[in-house]
């Protein structure tokens, strides 16, 4: 948690207003004008909010823009702003049950995207500054600082940072903390790594809480109730601030451990076995049972018992007042499963990625391969376009958030097999369709077979 000594009074730099969305839907194929217009009243609505101190209604504006239009600088640097805004307007009443330092980390990571975008933007290192400042990252925060100052010597809140920091630095002592039991976390008996310390004082490392928790939702030492779950429960910064700098050899040795145990090699992977999964596609999952539950804390893959199947990622991890997990997903790679077996309750599998056979670059079936991917896509974009019409002509909700969702996660055509598998999510298909795309190497035929079920679901029948 962000400690009250380094919250109380904190002024941030540079985040006294956000930046006004004018962005243009020219030239973005994959945007409507209408979707453009619902993204632009989102903004100005955010920013309003923001504008009046209401930074819980200005970040669900900005992440509802984000859904639509992901990836936009300016969208995640206003939503990066009211993330660190918010800590210090809600220190006594947390902004949707997140604690200051949950936010401070989602700002993190809306700083480190932004700056991905625009390296040279002097707002960006402002931001990411902030963000580090927050959970007590003095060190990489100056060093962020330093590299802004680079790019922009005359930047006053850079400036400013750059002299809160090093008082901040300068004043920590160099007195290390003797090296005592009270370190150790009572249920691996070993240094705390990741600490986490319960409503009723007691710290262990956030693994060992939350995989004793999967058994009941009681404190492992006094057996008091907690409320608490892996999303709202944020790492104690200063305690493990403290750990790292007074032990940095043992707990170097600690994450070592612990990245060994969590991930398995690229070529393991654990198995949620479900309907077939397509690359590019969202949906939601609900987990409830315990086993499941457990697999939150790794990265879940889905897909089936066949010998495809379909990596996934966790975008949203929402946990309910019942020990459930409402789980948001984008499907991401194919692999093949070369052998599978159980681990702790559930499916591990050794797995090899898989691809389409691409013809050779300079050919004259990589250049045909490319013209059929844009001519699709031009059919793809009137499609969606005659079946928003029809839904919105019978107020199909579910209809419109699916092709919301599908919207959102279109590819470039630059890539034909990822743009192969998007069309292929367009349409409903059985599982045994789903499965013969999955396992399809030929991109070509992936397009083809996949325009034929858009054309025949739009004229009101199934191919058979």
């Amino acid at each position: 948690m962000i400690s009250e000594s380094s919250s109380s009074g904190l002024n941030l730099e540079g985040l006294e207003d956000v930046e006004e969305f004018a962005g243009t839907s020219e030239g973005d194929s994959s945007m409507s004008l209408q979707r453009f217009c619902h993204v632009s009243d989102l903004m100005q609505m955010g920013n309003q909010a923001f504008r009046e101190n209401r930074f819980e209604e200005a970040i669900n504006c900005y992440s509802r823009a984000n859904n639509i239009k992901p990836r936009d600088p300016v969208i995640l640097s206003n939503r990066c702003a009211a993330y660190l805004r918010s800590p210090l307007a809600s220190e006594h009443n947390p902004l949707s049950g997140l604690d200051p330092t949950t936010h401070a980390e989602l700002a993190l990571k809306d700083a480190e995207k932004v700056m991905n975008f625009q390296s040279d933007s002097i707002k960006s290192h402002i931001l990411k500054a902030n963000a580090l400042i927050l959970l007590e990252r003095y060190e990489l925060a100056r060093d962020v600082i330093l590299s802004g100052l680079q790019v922009d010597p005359m930047s006053n809140p850079l400036k400013v940072l750059e002299r809160t920091t090093a008082s901040t630095i300068g004043r920590r002592g160099q007195k290390k903390a003797e090296r005592t039991d009270d370190f150790d976390c009572t249920l691996c008996l070993k240094l705390l790594y990741e600490p986490v310390t319960t409503p009723c004082g007691h710290s262990f490392c956030r693994s060992c809480l939350f995989q004793a928790m999967d058994r009941g939702n009681r404190c492992p030492l006094c057996r008091t109730v907690l409320f608490i779950s892996p999303r709202t429960c944020a790492i104690s910064v200063t305690l493990n601030n403290i750990i790292e700098k007074n032990f940095p050899e043992e707990y170097a040795e600690r994450k070592l451990e612990y990245d060994s145990l969590t991930n398995s090699g690229a070529d393991l992977m654990p198995l949620f076995v479900m309907d077939v999964v397509l690359p590019c596609q969202k949906f939601h999952l609900n987990i409830f049972e315990p086993r499941y539950r457990l697999m939150v804390i790794t990265d879940p893959t889905t897909g089936s018992v066949a010998d495809v199947a379909c990596e996934v990622e966790i975008t949203e991890c929402e946990p309910l007042p019942d020990g459930r997990f409402f789980l948001e997903l984008e499907s991401r790679r194919r692999f093949r499963i070369l052998r599978t077996w159980n681990q702790d309750g559930y499916r591990v599998a050794e797995i090899e990625w898989i691809h389409d056979i691409y013809p050779s670059e300079g050919t004259r079936e990589k250049t045909d391969l490319q013209e059929l991917t844009n001519n699709a896509s031009g059919f793809a974009l009137s499609w969606m376009r005659r079946a928003r019409q029809v839904a919105e002509q019978r107020r199909d909700r579910i209809r419109l958030l699916e092709l919301d969702k599908a919207e959102s996660m279109m590819p470039t055509t630059r890539d034909p097999e990822r743009y192969s598998f998007w069309l292929a999510t367009l349409t409903n298909r059985r599982p045994s369709e789903r499965l013969q795309l999955l396992r399809m190497r030929d991109t070509n035929e992936r397009i083809g077979r996949s325009l034929v079920y858009m054309g025949a679901e739009e004229q009101g029948y199934r191919v058979q």
